[in-house]
């Protein structure tokens, strides 16, 4: 079945290599861009989606993956950010499992291949939208555009804003969503080649590519989007509408019958299809996430919570236009955009509003051009592009419903192949008026290589916390979050003069930043600057009042300046807001301890031990307090059942030999 377009190749002036080949160099240079990540450690996301998430673990059933987040929380707890990707979260579990435990250079190396794989299927979806779709007489599908193809396929491969999601193991959901994106759409395609019954589609494939964009769903929630775009390809290349005559047409009543034409070769029954599959999809994933939307707070996106409608859409419109800048010139990028680090606008005199006319300027022109041009293969080539740019983007954007970040690097993804249509469809214009083509070319190069070495030298960045954060330094000197992290990965090497210098500034640059009071009231308690810590937690506390690691933070202050009554209310604060918390039992048995409450501090340190059985502080305690008292038959008993669960222990061992010694059981 013929869909045949101009030529596009024709202008460009660029190597041409047979297909084998071409695929070939897109997965070097795509390995080559982030081969120095693959013995990168965790870093941050990754902590609390893989090592803290017991979804990983094999104790866990994997019935459970299905009605958890991608955090491992209960997708009905208030808590949850409904983040529902029970197919990533599964690969992971893999990785885990293959490898006997939580070491990254396996995580990473899936993703290295992943986006290689990707890159190399760019080809293939670059070749359909910029050359067209035309099948030869047996059946193969012939590539039209295969030096554009294979430019824009190399633009996306080596695209620095790619970095997250390949670097970062949680972008492993955005290429898994991308896999199967491009899968449902290269489906679709396939349901166009006509078949010895001489069908003109197949629906077959039809429902494959719906299946492939559910797939893509439960890797992560971008996924269903892909439904759109192939009911976007379906109407503009397969069937050759065109839109501002369609919209013409339907403004006049007495030519209904012409708009039945625009319908042809089953358009609107593959469309239903497409629309049927796409609300079953969505209705199934409600049904188990809930009602309830995420739980965001205004430091994650300060601009949602804004009580002026005009300050939130102002401020949507320049998270857009930041968005399209990465595209353009990925040179600053962070892994955390939120905490101040984009101060909101407030009025139109705010000189940023010039990004917002930039932006709106340039789409207003693409929509022009794409709608009214007189050349049906730029209105299609333009249309296809703003719609994989823009239709992708469309969860992030903030217009359906509030998202826990500003901007997301990883979220832009699969935006990116819109930016390389419309990019390698501008290159072509311009060939095709430059007169000298090779220097326009040798240009291409240029910023395809400085791609590459930005690539290589950004995977470098994310292969530790250390580097990473400060990193971020430059690029957002006012995200509270990004001093915050740098100041707990000092701390946590045991600098903590210098861990204190940053969180300060957190404090200071986000005065309600509860979890920098908390860390950096921990530290000065540590040093024994105890009133200056106990002001830190209890602001901390009178912030957010359910924070239970405050609370107890701040009775084991309150327990070290001799306040026993306000430190034990402080220990039942925080098992009152959180329930299960063994180390809140832990200190609490060590106040009851100094006050010679001895039955007291026996029970909380049991029940830190019931929640936590590998908990040694509180085991060794309650064998010590039995020796102490006289209950040395007690103790042993204690002793032997928490060597049964912590059999390498030397502490329990060494306490356990005391007391067998005062037994006189020497040997």
């Amino acid at each position: 079945m013929a869909q045949t377009e101009p030529n596009l190749d024709h202008d460009i002036s660029w190597f041409l290599l047979p297909s084998y080949w071409a695929k070939m160099v897109v997965a070097l240079i795509s390995f080559l861009c982030f081969a120095n990540s693959y013995d990168g450690d965790f870093v941050f996301d990754d902590s609390e989606a893989i090592i803290n998430n017991k979804d990983l673990r094999a104790e866990t059933p994997l019935g459970d993956l299905w009605y958890h987040d991608f955090w491992g929380s209960k997708l009905s707890s208030n808590t949850s950010h409904k983040s529902y990707r029970p197919l990533t979260v599964l690969t992971f579990r893999i990785n885990y499992l293959l490898a006997g435990g939580f070491y990254p250079v396996g995580f990473h190396v899936i993703n290295i291949i992943l986006h290689c794989t990707i890159s190399v299927l760019m080809i293939d979806v670059f070749s359909i939208l910029l050359g067209g779709l035309q099948f030869s007489n047996k059946g193969r599908r012939l590539n039209l555009a295969p030096k554009s193809s294979l430019l824009a396929a190399l633009l996306f491969a080596v695209h620095p804003v790619h970095t997250e999601c390949v670097a970062g193991i949680v972008g492993r959901a955005d290429l898994l969503c991308a896999l199967f994106f491009l899968l449902s759409f290269l489906g679709y395609c396939k349901a166009f080649r006509e078949n010895k019954e001489g069908h003109t589609f197949s629906i077959l494939w039809v429902l494959v590519s719906v299946i492939l964009g559910a797939i893509a769903m439960l890797c992560k929630e971008q996924g269903i989007t892909i439904l759109g775009l192939n009911a976007v390809f379906d109407a503009l290349v397969i069937n050759k509408i065109n839109l501002l005559e369609l919209i013409q047409k339907l403004l006049h009543k007495d030519k209904l019958l012409e708009n039945a034409g625009q319908l042809r070769k089953g358009l609107l029954f593959r469309i239903t299809l497409l629309m049927s599959g796409g609300a079953s999809i969505l209705y199934i994933r409600w049904r188990i996430m809930g009602t309830g939307p995420p739980a965001f707070t205004e430091v994650d996106n300060p601009a949602s919570f804004a009580d002026s409608l005009f300050v939130r859409a102002i401020n949507y419109n320049y998270y857009y236009s930041l968005n399209a800048w990465l595209l353009l010139c990925p040179w600053w990028l962070c892994f955390d955009w939120s905490m101040g680090c984009i101060p909101l606008i407030k009025s139109v005199s705010d000189w940023r509003i010039i990004a917002l006319a930039a932006l709106w300027f340039c789409l207003i022109g693409l929509i022009c051009q794409a709608l009214c041009s007189e050349d049906s293969h730029k209105r299609r080539i333009l249309t296809l592009g703003l719609g994989f740019l823009i239709i992708p983007f469309l969860p992030a954007s903030n217009l359906f419903f509030r998202v826990g970040f500003v901007i997301a690097e990883r979220v832009i993804y699969l935006p990116s192949i819109g930016y390389c249509i419309l990019f390698t469809y501008g290159f072509s214009l311009l060939s095709k008026q430059a007169k000298k083509k090779k220097i326009l070319a040798v240009a291409v190069l240029g910023i395809l290589l400085i791609n590459v070495m930005r690539c290589t030298f950004r995977s470098s960045q994310w292969r530790s916390e250390e580097q990473l954060f400060r990193s971020a330094l430059s690029v957002c000197p006012l995200n509270a979050k990004v001093h915050y992290n740098v100041g707990k990965n000092l701390a946590d090497k045991g600098n903590q003069s210098a861990a204190i210098k940053y969180y300060r500034e957190a404090v200071r640059l986000n005065p309600k930043y509860v979890h920098a009071m908390n860390n950096l009231g921990n530290i000065l308690k540590e040093r024994n600057e105890l009133h200056e810590a106990e002001e830190l937690l209890s602001l901390a506390v009178q912030i957010q009042p359910d924070f239970a690691a405050a609370w107890m933070n701040l009775g084991i202050v309150q327990n070290s300046l001799r306040r026993f009554e306000e430190a034990e209310q402080s220990y039942w604060t925080a098992i009152k807001h959180r329930k299960k918390y063994p180390d809140c039992y832990y200190n609490l048995g060590r106040l009851y301890a100094d006050l010679n409450r001895h039955i007291d501090a026996l029970n909380a340190w049991r029940n830190a031990t019931v929640l936590k059985p590998e908990h040694s502080l509180a085991w060794n305690n309650m064998i010590i307090l039995l020796d102490n008292t006289g209950n040395l038959a007690q103790a042993e008993a204690v002793g032997r059942e928490a060597l049964e669960l912590i059999p390498n222990d030397h502490s329990l061992m060494f306490s356990l030999a005391n007391v067998l010694g005062k037994s006189q059981k020497y040997k």
